[in-house]
């Protein structure tokens, strides 16, 4: 999905642009012309990774591709949109945002099916329509092709109730289609922190930088099982692996080579499903002068990585409200926080800190600085990935959230209702540079021309490196 965009908004090959366009399919999804000035402010468009074993035209994957890529057979899979991601582009801005959603986010799910897990939206109400379509007299292919469009709808629905954005367009791949295009671009530059070998997935990689394609991409971004945070660090996998295919992209080797330049069109022609109402010649035109380093990759706020439901398991939590301030905020300069009061009290505070920069055991060290500057500590933990650190506070609490942010040196802070009244809670994103980092930093975002920079601690062994690339878990 990323290669289709980068395809459009380098603004090469225009010779080819009728060879890619011709061969997309296209789906009725009613969804407004974005034109160069949306409504509201950003044109928003929905990319999903389908993990299904059907072509963009609901043929099944030949058994052979399947096995390949140790996906099983044509039955399992279902219509899961196991990656989903919202790319922003702000009017003016000159910026994309790609922000991530957990496949496991607990949500409202539209349609009247309730809460669940977002990667569910598109297959309750394709099922639906296809038990209402499936005595109709209309032959298989169409009635596969209308019951997917009524996934489609229900997803976008879903999402821009989270979200509280209007989608402009839509965007879809499969299994097939990833296997292809990273094949066609010669594979993928990544890291890991350490090697992993998982039966589920398939994956099987050593520690350090690699090159990846084709089946072994495809393990290294499904994998989960076996992975510290699971689904969350899945996440970040496809966020760097992402961040590495658009890097690959827009380098020279790609765009200059005609033979992999048309590989890489017709993997992604014969593998993306849009929305019919996107006239993607005049949406390169927009946004043919971005570059790499203009696109960054970010994920939603999230809660409990391992919130029980009454019906789904083990959950991602989700709070609605923090989501939509969340990409409301894209693109904009965080609120100042207000000045501590000299006079309060710090031991009336408790404070619990959460560690969502994926930098190992800094929760700890940052609460251990708050104590020793007066506060009261509590408890201290994980939480999902986070660019943006920030403190937030329970009914009352204002005054002592703005003592902690300016005792670690001046984050942003807000009011949470599900912190206790009169507590304060530290997020610690990966931006944090302050007391108990031991020099940790960095930019916030995973950027195209490399993973997080972080300045180098002469204590610390040296981070194992792949010319920029992050390495994770």
């Amino acid at each position: 999905m990323v290669s289709a965009t980068i395809l459009l908004v380098t603004g090469i090959a225009w010779q080819n642009l009728t060879a890619l366009t011709d061969g997309l399919t296209k789906q009725d999804l009613n969804l407004a012309d974005a034109g160069e000035k949306p409504a509201d402010g950003a044109i928003d468009i929905l990319l999903v990774g389908m993990d299904s074993r059907t072509d963009s035209k609901g043929n099944p994957l030949p058994q052979n591709i399947l096995n390949e890529l140790q996906a099983g057979g044509t039955d399992d899979g279902g219509f899961n949109t196991d990656t989903l991601i919202l790319l922003h582009i702000p009017n003016d801005s000159g910026k994309a945002y790609a922000v991530s959603f957990p496949r496991d986010s607990y949500v409202k799910i539209a349609g009247g099916f309730g809460r669940h897990k977002i990667n569910s939206a598109y297959g309750f109400a394709k099922n639906q329509a296809a038990e209402k379509l499936k005595n109709s007299g209309k032959p298989a292919p169409e009635v596969e092709m209308e019951s997917r469009k009524a996934g489609a709808k229900n997803l976008i629905e879903t999402v821009q109730t989270l979200t509280g954005t209007t989608i402009d367009h839509y965007a879809e791949v499969n299994l097939v289609g990833f296997y292809d295009i990273t094949k066609a671009v010669g594979g993928i530059d990544v890291c890991l922190n350490n090697k992993v070998r998982d039966s589920f997935s398939g994956a099987n990689f050593p520690a350090g930088p690699q090159t990846i394609e084709g089946k072994n991409a495809l393990a290294f971004v499904r994998q989960r099982h076996g992975l510290p945070l699971g689904d969350l660090d899945r996440v970040v996998r496809q966020q760097v692996f992402m961040a590495g295919l658009a890097k690959k992209m827009l380098s020279a080797g790609v765009l200059t080579d005609s033979t992999k330049r048309n590989d890489m069109i017709k993997a992604v022609s014969g593998a993306i499903v849009l929305d019919e109402g996107w006239d993607i010649t005049k949406f390169a035109l927009q946004m043919k002068d971005m570059t790499g380093g203009n696109m960054t990759f970010q994920t939603i706020p999230t809660g409990n990585p391992d919130l029980q439901t009454p019906e789904d398991g083990s959950a991602v939590e989700v709070i609605e409200s923090e989501v939509r301030a969340f990409v409301k905020s894209l693109g904009k300069a965080p609120a100042s926080s207000n000045p501590a009061d000299p006079k309060f009290d710090k031991a009336s505070v408790t404070v619990d800190v959460r560690n969502a920069s994926g930098q190992p055991g800094l929760a700890g060290e940052v609460l251990q600085s708050l104590v020793a500057k007066g506060f009261t500590g509590g408890q201290t933990g994980n939480a999902e990935a986070m660019a943006k650190s920030v403190v937030r506070y329970g009914k009352n609490g204002e005054a002592g959230a703005d003592a902690v942010q300016e005792a670690l040196g001046g984050l942003k802070v807000e009011q949470d209702v599900n912190v206790p009244a009169g507590a304060v809670r530290v997020f610690l994103g990966s931006d944090y540079s302050g007391p108990g980092a031991r020099g940790f930093a960095g930019s916030g975002v995973l950027a195209l021309d490399g993973a997080r920079q972080q300045p180098a601690d002469p204590a610390a062994p040296q981070p194992i490196s792949a010319d920029g690339v992050r390495c994770v878990n």
